[in-house]
C-alpha cells in the first residue's frame, strides 16, 4: 500500500520548531510496519530529528546555524530577497528536506528522546507545504 498526503504545518518564525503532533494530526492512519517520507516543498527550510524534551537544544542550534551561516555577508550574490534568503538557502542544504521514519505497530517509531523539527530559516515565512508517502501493509 502507497498513501500520499500534502498538508501545510502553520507560520513558524525563524527557529528550530518541534512539529511532531503537527504533523501526527495530518496524517492518516499508520500502517502496521512501513515507511513514512516527510517532503518539505521549499528551498529555504528543512526537516530534521532530534532532541524533544529540553527547548535549549533547538535554541542552540539556531545559534550555531547562525554562525555557521552569518547574513550579510560580501559574497553572497543571490540578495534580492532579504538578508535572511541567501543563508536560508545554505542553511536548508546543510539540513535537508526529507525524513524516512519507520512505522513500528501502527506509529511513528520515533526514539523517546526524539521529534520532527522544521528548522525555518527565514525570519517571516508563510507556512510549509508538506508531502507524506507512506508504504506499508
Amino acid at each position: 500500500m502507497i498513501r500520499q498526503c500534502t498538508f501545510m504545518l502553520r507560520p513558524h518564525g525563524r527557529g528550530f520548531h518541534l512539529v511532531t503532533d503537527e504533523i501526527r494530526r495530518h496524517l492518516p492512519e499508520l500502517p502496521a510496519t512501513g515507511l513514512l517520507h516527510l517532503f518539505i516543498r521549499h528551498t529555504s527550510a528543512g526537516l530534521s530529528i532530534n532532541e524533544n524534551a529540553d527547548p535549549d537544544v533547538r535554541q542552540d542550534l539556531e545559534a550555531i546555524f547562525n554562525r555557521l551561516v552569518r547574513e550579510r555577508e560580501s559574497y553572497y550574490t543571490h540578495t534580492l530577497e532579504g538578508d535572511d534568503d541567501m543563508p536560508a538557502h545554505a542553511k536548508s542544504a546543510l539540513v535537508g528536506v526529507d525524513l524516512t521514519i519507520p512505522i513500528i505497530d501502527g506509529r511513528l517509531g520515533l526514539g523517546i528522546w526524539q521529534g520532527i523539527y522544521l528548522c525555518e530559516f527565514r525570519d517571516r515565512a508563510s507556512g510549509r507545504q508538506i508531502t507524506a508517502t507512506i508504504l506499508g501493509e
